[in-house]
């Protein structure tokens, strides 16, 4: 799909990956909508990129049904929606305090799967009834799983149940959404240099970027974004999971 001139919905859009995301596609000429729950941030965002900036929790039905609706009455119903909304909670299951509180869990798992499943369902619905684009297509829908869905450490079993769950949805959704030709497309990508980990020591990072085979460094958010751009241009990737981590397996711990 050509991007230029389609609208664009990315949510988790006020920082990192998604940021990165969302100018990639406004300066490939997309009409650009960030989703997130950070205003301050997102508008900033949306600001710099000449785009549209919403409040919304994803994982909220009605919230995030009024949300899309309000994008397409400033850019036209989306054609590219990207997912990027997402937590993390480093617990063991059995602590030293005992079990992981379930609330704990339930919150890892309502935002990123439930919130990627229900912009998912949203979007894709808007979706169907578009005029199809001279290949037949008439949307894509690209999530954001993560390595620690195959590899994930100890510490991060609800972060690796929800982003196990993203890998696992992508080829039944891309299956089902073929009989009206949208695509369905998601990216595990590594250890990447976001806001949250350069707030880390130095020596963290440097640490972190060494365990990587090759290159020896965190990602950049502007290489998901380029990915992500591929993703959406190339009309013959679909229900894919496809691993942006410089050849990194995650060890234990």
């Amino acid at each position: 799909m050509e991007i230029k001139g389609h609208a664009a919905i990315i949510t988790g859009g006020a920082s990192g990956l998604g940021a990165a995301t969302a100018r990639a596609l406004a300066a490939a000429g997309a009409k650009v909508t960030i989703f997130d729950l950070n205003e301050k941030a997102a508008a900033e965002v949306a600001s710099e990129i000449k785009g549209v900036a919403i409040t919304c929790d994803v994982a909220n039905a009605q919230g995030a049904k009024v949300a899309i609706d309000s994008a397409a009455t400033v850019h036209g119903p989306a054609r590219i929606l990207v997912n990027c909304a997402g937590v993390g909670t480093a617990k063991r299951i059995v602590g030293r305090d005992g079990p992981m509180p379930l609330e704990d869990y339930e919150k890892v798992i309502r935002i990123n799967l439930i919130g990627t499943f229900n912009m998912m369902r949203l979007t894709a619905a808007a979706m169907q009834p578009l005029q199809p684009l001279p290949e037949g297509e008439r949307g894509v829908i690209v999530s954001t799983a993560s390595v620690a869905a195959f590899e994930g450490q100890i510490g991060q079993a609800a972060y690796s149940s929800s982003k196990g769950g993203i890998a696992a949805l992508t080829l039944p959704a891309a299956r089902e959404f073929a009989a009206f030709g949208v695509r369905v497309l998601a990216i595990a990508p590594g250890i990447f240099g976001t806001p949250m980990l350069r707030a880390l020591p130095q020596e963290v990072q440097d640490s972190l970027g060494a365990s990587v085979p090759f290159p020896n460094r965190l990602g950049e958010p502007r290489e998901f974004a380029a990915l992500v751009m591929h993703c959406i241009r190339n009309g013959y990737l679909n229900g894919e999971v496809i691993r942006l981590d410089g050849a990194l397996r995650m060890a234990p711990r």
